[in-house]
């Protein structure tokens, strides 16, 4: 039933296409951020923040 619903909307995929690009670009920057950390320091710094509290 809701299957034949949204296939009703125009433009829905753009839905599913733009999800898609927000949720791989998230990865991208987060991997990118992590892969071009210059100093070791503040890798340190951030793995041991969940554990200061």
């Amino acid at each position: 039933m809701y299957k034949y619903l949204l296939q009703s909307v125009d433009g829905i995929q753009w839905f599913g296409i733009t999800a898609l690009l927000i949720f791989f670009s998230a990865f991208c920057i987060a991997f990118f951020r992590a892969y071009f950390m210059s100093k070791k320091a503040d890798m340190d710094y951030m793995a041991n923040m969940p554990l200061e509290d």
